[in-house]
């Protein structure tokens, strides 16, 4: 059966959102929850981007809840060393819940230092050294690294992770799945790509696979599918942008071709239950292992009950 989570959206909510919204979450009998970690929204009208850690820290302090970051960039806005002191604190907060979600990162976040905006292959050699300096970091030995991308000089995090800390990549074409493979516990995506899963084994990835699922539970379908197109039209984007563009103006001028139809593909929009676990059923029967849901807008307390009155006891009773 096809676990569960639920994914908070920095990029709509203030921190102290959402923590309450992990609690409800935990309230409706999510186990885990995934939280992106952004520096800047992806448009404007989202409004919001909290702190990560901090929010990881709060979430740690008041559930039993999972965490996983979804994802961190842990390449150029922070240097590998300091994340991994930020992730160690978070399983030391979060003994045995906590798992590093990672990837290669957008323009959009990392470029607020001044810092150039590497190819992305280039970002995949950056990935495969930041994890390999986090892990030793996380070992609590003393490290001295001089590598093609970062110095770390007589670093040791004293604050140790409690137990060790899965590293799930996201990871898209099939270079990057390849890494995924080579230097990840597990990887994760944005839609039930089963052809991109078997490429991920095919490479030797022998990890849980996890997908993202974007909704918008309404009363009136109509009226939840616009409100899914003006919040999250970059869901529409083509290609490179979303990893290219580097600012939120960027993106407001992109998604300007973007139309509801397009920004919508693949959400469940409205009140009816079959629609959300058709998509869900998407992502079992191509072989992933977790979808997290992630609910759209303000109305975080309708979608809450919508999901323990129709769609729990769908999953509950095998039906996922």
């Amino acid at each position: 059966m096809i676990e569960l989570a639920y994914a908070l959206s920095s990029e709509e909510h203030d921190a102290r959102t959402l923590v309450a919204t992990a609690q409800r979450a935990e309230q409706a009998g999510f186990r885990s929850v995934w939280i992106s970690d952004h520096y800047h929204p992806w448009i404007d009208r989202q409004g919001q981007s909290p702190f990560v850690w901090s929010v990881v820290g709060a979430i740690a302090a008041t559930t039993d809840l999972a965490v996983t970051t979804a994802v961190t960039c842990p390449l150029i806005r922070i240097h590998p060393a300091v994340i991994a002191q930020a992730t160690a604190t978070s399983s030391n907060l979060l003994p045995g819940r906590f798992r590093f979600g990672v990837g290669t990162g957008e323009a959009l976040n990392e470029h607020i230092l001044g810092d150039p905006w590497p190819a992305a292959d280039v970002r995949l050699d950056m990935l495969r050294e930041a994890v390999e300096v986090i892990r030793r970091l996380w070992t609590g030995e003393r490290v001295t690294h001089r590598g093609p991308h970062y110095r770390v000089e007589q670093a040791r995090i004293y604050t140790l992770p409690a137990d060790t800390v899965p590293v799930i990549v996201s990871a898209f074409g099939s270079q990057a799945l390849a890494v995924a493979a080579d230097i990840g516990d597990g990887w994760m995506t944005t839609g039930p790509a089963g052809d991109m899963l078997r490429d991920y084994r095919a490479a030797g990835g022998s990890g849980p696979a996890l997908g993202a699922l974007k909704v918008c539970w309404g009363d009136d379908e109509s009226d939840a599918r616009k409100l899914a197109a003006e919040l999250w039209p970059t869901s529409g984007l083509p290609g490179q942008l979303s990893q290219d563009l580097p600012t939120p103006e960027h993106f407001e001028q992109a998604v300007s071709i973007v139309d509801e139809e397009r920004a919508t593909e693949g959400v469940p929009c409205g009140p009816d239950a079959d629609r959300y676990i058709e998509a869900l059923r998407a992502y079992a029967d191509a072989g992933f292992d977790e979808v997290a849901l992630t609910q759209i807008g303000p109305d975080q307390e309708g979608f809450f009950r919508f999901y323990e009155r129709e769609l729990a006891p769908e999953v509950t009773h095998g039906e996922l």
